[in-house]
C-alpha cells in the first residue's frame, strides 16, 4: 500500500479530525498556560485601596514585573524591582492562600513613621495626594505610628516593633517591604501585620477590564455567589462603572 492510501485509510478512520481537536486543545492549554504565567485577573474585594482602587474593580495584574529575571530574560524582559509608591498584590503573610492589594510605602533600608496621619519616610513628609482619611479623629497607634498598639495587632506585627524600630521609626529590613491602603483610616496593612516578604509580592495592578458595584460580602470569600450572579444579571449595565472600565492603574513615585 503507497503512501496516498495510508493517508485516505487513516483519514477515513476521522484520525484527522482527532489530531485536529487534540492540536487545539494543546494550543489551547498551552495558551491559558501562557496568559497566566504573565497575567492574571484579580478583583479588588474591600475599599482599603479608595478611592485608587474601588471594591468591585476587576484588575489585570501584571506578573511578570517583579519577576525574578533569568540569565536570558533579564535582556529581553522588563523586570524591575519594587519601587516605593507601586500598587502591589501580594499573598498575605498571615494567611498565603489570600492575595491582598497595598502601596508600597517602605522598601528595604526606609525609615517609616506617622505624625497625625502624616506619612514620614527618611524623614521627610510625604506629599500623598492618592491617600484619603475618611475620619477626623486621631487614634494612638493607627494614625502616630509606631507606639503602643491600641488595636488588636498580630505578633508579626509587634516583632516588628520590638525588632525593627529605631528611633521612633520603623526600619524596613532587607527582603521586606511596608505597605499601606490608600483608604488610610480603613486598611488592615503593615501597621497591624508587619512587612511583606519579597517572595509574597505576586505582580502589579495595570489594567481595570471592569469595575461593578458591589459589596465586600459579595466578592471576599473567592466563592461562586449564587446571589451575586443574580445581581449581575439583573443590573449589569446599571451597576458597571463605565467610566473605570478599560481605566490603566499608574503608579505614583515616592521619594
Amino acid at each position: 500500500m503507497d503512501l496516498k492510501s495510508l493517508y485516505r485509510k487513516y483519514k477515513s478512520r476521522g484520525a484527522e479530525p482527532r489530531g485536529f481537536i487534540a492540536d487545539w486543545t494543546v494550543t489551547i492549554v498551552f495558551l491559558l498556560f501562557g496568559i497566566s504565567a504573565i497575567a492574571q485577573p484579580f478583583v479588588i474585594p474591600s475599599p482599603s485601596m479608595e478611592v485608587t482602587l474601588l471594591t468591585g474593580d476587576h484588575v489585570l495584574v501584571d506578573k511578570l514585573l517583579y519577576a525574578p529575571p533569568g540569565t536570558i530574560s533579564k535582556h529581553l524582559l522588563p523586570y524591575e524591582p519594587v519601587h516605593r509608591g507601586d500598587i502591589i498584590v501580594f499573598r498575605y503573610p498571615m494567611d498565603i492562600s489570600q492575595n491582598y492589594v497595598k502601596r508600597c510605602m517602605g522598601v528595604p533600608g526606609d525609615r517609616i513613621k506617622i505624625v497625625n496621619k502624616e506619612v514620614y519616610l527618611n524623614g521627610k513628609k510625604l506629599d500623598e495626594p492618592y491617600a484619603i482619611h475618611r475620619t477626623s479623629y486621631i487614634l494612638p497607634y493607627r494614625d502616630n505610628f509606631p507606639s503602643t498598639p491600641d488595636a488588636q495587632v498580630y505578633d508579626r506585627a509587634v516583632q516588628m516593633l520590638q525588632n525593627h524600630v529605631v528611633d521612633g521609626e520603623v526600619v524596613v529590613p532587607p527582603g521586606n517591604y511596608f505597605a499601606m491602603g490608600d483608604n488610610r483610616d480603613n486598611s488592615l496593612d503593615s501597621r497591624y501585620w508587619g512587612f511583606v516578604p519579597r517572595e509574597n509580592i505576586v505582580g502589579t495592578p495595570f489594567f481595570i477590564w471592569w469595575s461593578y458595584d458591589a459589596p465586600t460580602a459579595d466578592l471576599a470569600s473567592g466563592n461562586i455567589d449564587i446571589g451575586h450572579i443574580v445581581d449581575i444579571v439583573l443590573h449589569f449595565f446599571t451597576k458597571t462603572r463605565w467610566n473605570r472600565t478599560f481605566r490603566l492603574v499608574h503608579r505614583y513615585p515616592i521619594s
